[in-house]
Protein backbone atom coordinates (compact mmCIF):
# COMPACT_ATOMS: atom_id res chain seq x y z
CA UNK A 1 0.00 0.00 0.00
CA UNK A 2 1.32 3.57 -1.15
CA UNK A 3 1.35 6.63 1.75
CA UNK A 4 -0.51 9.55 0.98
CA UNK A 5 2.17 11.13 -0.74
CA UNK A 6 2.72 8.46 -3.08
CA UNK A 7 -1.24 8.91 -3.43
CA UNK A 8 -1.16 12.37 -4.18
CA UNK A 9 0.99 12.00 -6.80
CA UNK A 10 -0.08 8.89 -8.51
CA UNK A 11 -3.68 11.33 -8.62
CA UNK A 12 -1.70 14.46 -9.40
CA UNK A 13 0.36 12.97 -12.53
CA UNK A 14 -3.06 11.43 -14.65
CA UNK A 15 -2.36 10.64 -18.74
CA UNK A 16 -2.63 13.27 -21.15
CA UNK A 17 -5.97 11.57 -21.96
CA UNK A 18 -7.92 12.29 -18.65
CA UNK A 19 -6.83 16.06 -18.84
CA UNK A 20 -8.22 15.78 -22.52
CA UNK A 21 -11.35 14.49 -21.28
CA UNK A 22 -11.32 16.99 -18.16
CA UNK A 23 -11.56 13.61 -15.78
CA UNK A 24 -11.13 15.78 -12.45
CA UNK A 25 -9.62 13.40 -9.57
CA UNK A 26 -11.62 13.74 -6.84
CA UNK A 27 -9.99 11.60 -4.21
CA UNK A 28 -8.37 8.46 -4.29
CA UNK A 29 -7.71 5.13 -1.52
CA UNK A 30 -6.71 1.68 -2.02
CA UNK A 31 -10.19 0.89 -1.70
CA UNK A 32 -12.11 3.75 -3.70
CA UNK A 33 -11.57 6.07 -6.16
CA UNK A 34 -13.52 9.13 -7.42
CA UNK A 35 -13.34 11.23 -10.26
CA UNK A 36 -15.60 14.23 -12.23
CA UNK A 37 -15.82 15.62 -15.37
CA UNK A 38 -17.85 18.47 -17.09
CA UNK A 39 -20.10 17.31 -19.87
CA UNK A 40 -19.22 19.87 -22.76
CA UNK A 41 -20.43 20.04 -26.29
CA UNK A 42 -16.77 18.23 -27.25
CA UNK A 43 -17.54 15.46 -25.18
CA UNK A 44 -21.36 15.37 -26.27
CA UNK A 45 -22.90 13.01 -28.82
CA UNK A 46 -25.62 13.87 -31.56
CA UNK A 47 -28.30 14.07 -28.78
CA UNK A 48 -26.71 16.86 -27.02
CA UNK A 49 -25.96 14.00 -24.22
CA UNK A 50 -22.33 12.38 -22.87
CA UNK A 51 -21.33 10.10 -25.21
CA UNK A 52 -20.84 7.06 -24.18
CA UNK A 53 -17.23 6.49 -25.01
CA UNK A 54 -16.22 9.71 -22.43
CA UNK A 55 -18.60 7.42 -20.23
CA UNK A 56 -16.32 4.48 -20.66
CA UNK A 57 -12.72 6.55 -20.67
CA UNK A 58 -14.08 8.59 -17.83
CA UNK A 59 -14.42 5.36 -15.76
CA UNK A 60 -11.67 3.56 -17.93
CA UNK A 61 -9.52 5.73 -15.84
CA UNK A 62 -10.63 5.85 -12.39
CA UNK A 63 -10.62 1.77 -12.58
CA UNK A 64 -6.73 2.31 -14.10
CA UNK A 65 -6.12 4.64 -11.05
CA UNK A 66 -7.59 2.54 -8.91
CA UNK A 67 -5.18 -0.52 -10.15
CA UNK A 68 -2.59 1.99 -10.06
CA UNK A 69 -2.94 2.01 -6.17
CA UNK A 70 -2.40 -1.64 -6.06
CA UNK A 71 1.07 -2.57 -8.32
CA UNK A 72 4.04 -3.80 -6.89
CA UNK A 73 6.95 -1.88 -8.08
CA UNK A 74 7.59 -2.33 -12.15
CA UNK A 75 4.62 -3.64 -12.70
CA UNK A 76 2.15 -1.87 -14.93
CA UNK A 77 -1.57 -2.26 -15.99
CA UNK A 78 -3.47 -2.14 -19.36
CA UNK A 79 -7.50 -3.03 -19.54
CA UNK A 80 -8.23 -6.79 -20.48
CA UNK A 81 -11.88 -6.41 -20.65
CA UNK A 82 -14.61 -3.43 -19.86
CA UNK A 83 -18.66 -3.57 -19.96
CA UNK A 84 -20.84 -0.81 -19.50
CA UNK A 85 -24.60 -0.51 -18.57
CA UNK A 86 -25.98 2.79 -19.84
CA UNK A 87 -29.05 3.26 -17.90
CA UNK A 88 -29.17 7.15 -18.17
CA UNK A 89 -28.39 10.22 -20.18
CA UNK A 90 -25.88 13.10 -18.66
CA UNK A 91 -27.52 16.07 -20.43
CA UNK A 92 -24.47 19.04 -21.20
CA UNK A 93 -23.80 20.82 -18.37
CA UNK A 94 -24.55 18.46 -16.45
CA UNK A 95 -21.12 16.50 -14.15
CA UNK A 96 -20.25 12.96 -15.04
CA UNK A 97 -18.94 11.60 -11.38
CA UNK A 98 -17.42 8.32 -11.16
CA UNK A 99 -16.83 5.76 -8.37
CA UNK A 100 -14.77 2.99 -8.66
CA UNK A 101 -14.56 0.28 -6.32
CA UNK A 102 -12.15 -2.87 -6.58
CA UNK A 103 -14.13 -6.02 -6.87
CA UNK A 104 -11.03 -8.56 -7.13
CA UNK A 105 -8.02 -7.25 -6.23
CA UNK A 106 -5.33 -10.81 -7.50
CA UNK A 107 -1.80 -10.85 -8.53
CA UNK A 108 -2.46 -10.90 -12.15
CA UNK A 109 -6.00 -9.06 -12.48
CA UNK A 110 -8.14 -6.84 -10.96
CA UNK A 111 -11.73 -5.98 -11.09
CA UNK A 112 -13.16 -2.64 -10.79
CA UNK A 113 -16.47 -1.46 -10.67
CA UNK A 114 -17.50 2.30 -11.59
CA UNK A 115 -20.78 3.64 -10.81
CA UNK A 116 -21.22 7.24 -13.37
CA UNK A 117 -23.86 9.17 -11.71
CA UNK A 118 -25.45 12.51 -12.79
CA UNK A 119 -25.49 16.12 -10.59
CA UNK A 120 -28.71 14.54 -9.34
CA UNK A 121 -27.24 11.67 -7.64
CA UNK A 122 -29.09 8.99 -9.91
CA UNK A 123 -27.10 6.25 -11.60
CA UNK A 124 -26.30 7.10 -15.24
CA UNK A 125 -24.02 4.34 -16.26
CA UNK A 126 -22.24 1.21 -14.54
CA UNK A 127 -18.55 -0.10 -15.59
CA UNK A 128 -16.99 -3.36 -15.14
CA UNK A 129 -13.55 -3.77 -16.36
CA UNK A 130 -10.62 -6.29 -15.30
CA UNK A 131 -7.13 -4.73 -15.58
CA UNK A 132 -4.36 -6.58 -16.53
CA UNK A 133 -1.25 -6.59 -14.34
CA UNK A 134 2.14 -6.69 -16.77
CA UNK A 135 5.93 -5.83 -16.44
CA UNK A 136 6.37 -3.23 -18.50
CA UNK A 137 9.77 -2.26 -20.31
CA UNK A 138 10.43 0.92 -22.22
Amino acid sequence: MKDDEQLRKLVESQPEYAHHIGARPISATPERVEFEMEVTPLLSNRNGVLHGGAIMGLADNAGGTGTHLHLPEGKATTTLESKTNFLRPVRLGDTARAVAVPLHLGRTTQIWQTTITRGDGKIAAIVTQTQMIIDWTD
